[in-house]
């Protein structure tokens, strides 16, 4: 006779729980709370999958995560990066965080707001955080300052290299090993091993960093296109970049390899049962590929930019094959997480979003979620969409109930509805700019409980002839220091004083050794001479399979600028080159302070 396993027991006596209208989901004993693995994609397109119609892309371990739990229809994210991530933490609209941008401080999420790591660490969870951050780089914007106990990834909106890549292990810079992705994925499993050898639950927030460019790629995955061909027949055809389709194509193709790798862990731990698995992307495709044929890409508030995968698979609470078809958002998924997981949780902020938990479970969405309304944000526009309608950024009226795709606006048939839903959208603009955040929060250097505080070259204002190594400044250097008038300034804020070391991330030609730094802070300076060359060459194109729009990067030597007494309060940091003997100063990455007392 065949018995249940106790992960079977704990199924089925939960689902036994479920129908007698137990008020907490948690798992069928209060004493175990299923494990959370939330992991998002960066810029895979809804169609960047098989089970979504796909023709050409092999994804069998998201095919098969999609078809073992719940499957979302209609699931919406905003336009870019930081502003979706942001609502994903917090379960609120990015705006209201003080979410504008992608870089340059205003992808900084402010500090009143409470975070999905916050709630689940103080219930007692271990939380970690895994990849890409984007919502701020310095404490108390950095991961450990929002609540997760351990950060492995980068801050930035996206990163120069893949390989061997620059890496933030806590507030310490460190060298990561191998493909990026691989490599999270590795720290993510790390991260779920130890807790589960500690008995303690965990939040993993695993978010890829790929198919954002740069379009890097292992060659098996690459080399797997060479006999394949990319749809060619689609809304987008015209603009399509088949090399640059290919790379994205394989770089999601290494992503599903990587989810297969977690959800193999997840088994080999004996955890698989009770640990919640969620997969959804931050906007829509980074190129013009198919996509489903519905309108607009990455940076539209159509529904080929906004509309995401989303899978949720529990298998001690949510059957296989589970389809949802009531309208949600990444909004949601905090307060779904947190009736879920049966934590008590009263929000330090009104929330956005709305509980799926009897969605997912039941099959059973609230009126409140089936009648709602989701909007959506970036650069200056702005729509909305209810179960049916749409109404786009320019006040166009679309039935997606018989026009899914969004090919022709029914403005002029249905006029009352296109008035009541533009004028609720302009309602809900108007109330979320005169309640949003200050959208460029100061630096803080030494902020309480972070030993290291950095000031990359992406924050600086530049002075001067002074120029960044690429229009986007995310992971840039800066380049051109010719002249003793250029200065490089940060707006920091100082929460108590303290004395830090504070280190220089450069490169310098042997010609050029001998140009003197200084650093000033007030009333406090330190200075020190460049007498070390350090030339290296540019990394990057090496490994791009397509031509990249970003900076290539470089492996930068560290320099002692000595030690600074910093008083409380507001300051701005100042870097000068006050002797210059050659052509050139420097070129610059970053500055670290580390609190000495």
């Amino acid at each position: 006779m065949n018995r249940p396993t106790p992960l079977r027991l704990t199924r089925i006596v939960f689902l036994l729980g479920l129908t007698l209208g137990w008020s907490h989901l948690s798992s069928a004993a209060d004493d175990s709370p299923p494990n959370i693995i939330v992991m998002l994609a960066d810029d895979q397109g809804w169609g960047d999958m098989g089970i979504h119609g796909h023709p050409s892309i092999h994804t069998p371990h998201l095919d098969q995560l999609a078809r073992d739990g719940a499957q979302f229809d209609r699931f919406y994210v905003q336009p870019v990066c930081a502003p979706t991530r942001a609502e994903f933490l917090t379960g609120r609209y990015h705006l209201l965080g003080g979410v504008r941008g992608v870089s340059e401080g205003l992808e900084r999420l402010a500090v009143r707001e409470e975070t999905i790591a916050d709630v689940f660490k103080a219930a007692g969870y271990a939380t970690g955080s895994f990849g890409k951050w984007h919502n701020g780089s310095q404490g108390p914007f950095h991961p450990n300052a929002r609540g997760f106990d351990e950060f492995y990834g980068f801050t930035s909106g996206h990163w120069g290299n893949y390989f061997d890549a620059m890496m933030d292990h806590n507030g310490r810079v460190v060298t990561g090993t191998g493909f990026l992705t691989d490599d999270i994925t590795s720290h993510t499993i790390d991260f779920a091993r130890q807790s589960t050898a500690e008995a303690k639950p965990f939040l993993a927030y695993l978010a890829f960093n790929t198919p954002h460019s740069p379009m890097q790629v292992p060659d098996a995955f690459w080399e797997s296109w060479n006999d394949r061909e990319v749809p060619r027949e689609h809304r987008f055809a015209k603009s399509e970049k088949p090399d640059h389709t290919r790379a994205a194509l394989a770089m999601v193709e290494n992503i599903d390899h990587n989810v297969g790798r977690l959800l193999i862990a997840l088994e080999q731990l004996e955890i698989a049962e009770n640990t919640i698995v969620l997969y959804f992307t931050d906007n829509g495709p980074n190129g013009a590929r198919w996509n489903g044929d519905m309108k607009g890409r990455k940076g539209s508030t159509d529904e080929g930019g906004v509309r995401s995968p989303l899978f949720m698979r529990w298998p001690a609470a949510i059957k296989p094959g589970t389809h949802v078809e009531s309208i949600a958002g990444a909004i949601d998924l905090l307060p779904s997480l947190v009736e879920l997981a049966g934590i008590s949780h009263s929000p330090k902020n009104p929330l956005d979003g709305l509980s799926l938990a009897s969605a997912v479970t039941k099959e059973m969405p609230s009126d409140e979620v089936q009648n709602r309304r989701i909007y959506n944000h970036w650069n200056g526009r702005f729509s909305s969409r209810d179960s049916r309608w749409l109404i786009d950024h320019e006040g166009e009226l679309f039935d997606l109930a018989t026009d899914p795709l969004q090919y022709q606006a029914v403005t002029e048939k249905f006029p009352d509805v296109a008035a009541d839903l533009r004028a609720d959208l302009e309602q809900w603009r108007e109330n979320i700019l005169a309640s949003a955040a200050s959208s460029k929060p100061a630096i803080t250097v030494g902020y309480p409980g972070a030993q290291f505080t950095p000031l990359p070259a992406r924050d600086a204002t530049l002075h001067g002839t002074l120029e960044r190594s690429n229009k986007y400044p995310n992971d840039s250097y800066v380049r051109s220091w010719t002249s003793l008038t250029d200065r490089l300034t940060w707006a920091i804020d100082v929460p108590t004083r303290g004395r830090f070391a504070v280190e220089v991330y450069y490169t310098c030609p042997a010609e050029d050794v001998g140009s003197r730094l200084e650093l000033q802070i007030g009333s406090a300076r330190i200075s020190t001479r460049i007498d070390h060359a350090w030339d290296p060459p540019e990394l990057g194109a090496e490994h791009d399979r397509f031509p990249r729009q970003e900076s290539y990067v470089k492996n930068f030597r560290t320099l002692s600028l000595g030690a600074i007494n910093l008083p409380a309060g507001p300051a701005e940091v100042v870097l000068t080159c006050p002797e210059i003997p050659g052509s050139t100063a420097l070129e610059f990455r970053l500055l670290t302070f580390e609190r000495l007392e």
